[in-house]
C-alpha cells in the first residue's frame, strides 16, 4: 500500500515537473516570437546627460510602431554581443544603429564589432560624433550628422570593402544648433524615421504619420555624398 502510494507521489511529481518544463519552453518560444525581427538601438552620449534627444526619437519611432532601445555608450560592447547573439538566433530583420556625441562613436564601434561578426546593419545614423572614422563594409547605409565648425565635428568616410550609400550632413550654417542640441532637431527626427520606415515591417510603415512631409533637412544643411 505504502509502495503504490510512494509510486503515485513520483507520477505525480514527474508530471508537474514536465508541465512546468512544457510552460516554461512554451512561455520563451512565445517571449520570442513577439520580439519585433529587427533591432533598432539608440545610443546616448555623455553621462546620458546631453543626448535626451535620442529618448525623444526613440519616442517618436514608438508612435510609429518601431520598437527601440536606449541605452548608454558606454554599453556598446555588451549591445553588439546582445545584437549578434539576436541576429544568430533567428532575428534576421534590418538592424539600425544611432547615436549622438560619444553615443555616435560608440554607434560606429558597435557597427564594427557585427561587421567582424559578419552581421549586417542596414543603417548606421551618427549625430554630431567626437572623432572621424570609417564605415564597416557590413553597413548598407551611412548617414552621418555634423557641423564643421564645431569642436567636435567627426565624419565619416568609407571603410575597406564599404559599398552602401554614404553621407555626411554639414549643419555649420543650420541656425540654432550645436553639438548639444543637434540630436533634438525635429527635422533630422524626420529625415532619421523616414529612413527607419522604409526598413522595418510592413505594420510600422502603416503606422506612420506622413515619413517624408517634414523630411525636409534644416536650412543651411550642405550634403555631400560619398
Amino acid at each position: 500500500m505504502i509502495a503504490r502510494v510512494l509510486l503515485a507521489l513520483i507520477v505525480a511529481i514527474g508530471t508537474l515537473t514536465a508541465s512546468c518544463h512544457e510552460n516554461a519552453i512554451a512561455n520563451e518560444t512565445t517571449k520570442r516570437s513577439a520580439d519585433p525581427p529587427y533591432q533598432v538601438y539608440l545610443l546616448k552620449g555623455l553621462a546620458d546627460v546631453f543626448s535626451t534627444g535620442m529618448d525623444f526619437l526613440q519616442a517618436k519611432l514608438q508612435a510609429r510602431g518601431v520598437a527601440g532601445e536606449v541605452h548608454s555608450h558606454a554599453m556598446v560592447e555588451s549591445l553588439a554581443q546582445s545584437a549578434i547573439a539576436k541576429w544568430r538566433g533567428g532575428a534576421r530583420g534590418p538592424i539600425i544603429i544611432i547615436g549622438h556625441s560619444l553615443g555616435a562613436d560608440a554607434a560606429i564601434v558597435m557597427a564594427q564589432r557585427l561587421g567582424e561578426a559578419q552581421v549586417p546593419v542596414a543603417l548606421l545614423v551618427t549625430f554630431s560624433p567626437v572623432d572621424s572614422a570609417p564605415v564597416p563594409a557590413n553597413v548598407g547605409r551611412a548617414v552621418n550628422y555634423f557641423q564643421s565648425n564645431s569642436a567636435w565635428h567627426g565624419q565619416i568616410a568609407r571603410g575597406p570593402g564599404f559599398h552602401g550609400a554614404l553621407e555626411n550632413v554639414d549643419l555649420a550654417g543650420a541656425p540654432g544648433i550645436t553639438h548639444f542640441n543637434i540630436e533634438k532637431a525635429d527635422q533630422l527626427h524626420a529625415a532619421t524615421i523616414a529612413k527607419v520606415l522604409a526598413l522595418v515591417p510592413t505594420r510600422a510603415k502603416a503606422a506612420a504619420r506622413h515619413p517624408g512631409r517634414s523630411a525636409a533637412l534644416p536650412a543651411g544643411a550642405s550634403a555631400t555624398n560619398q
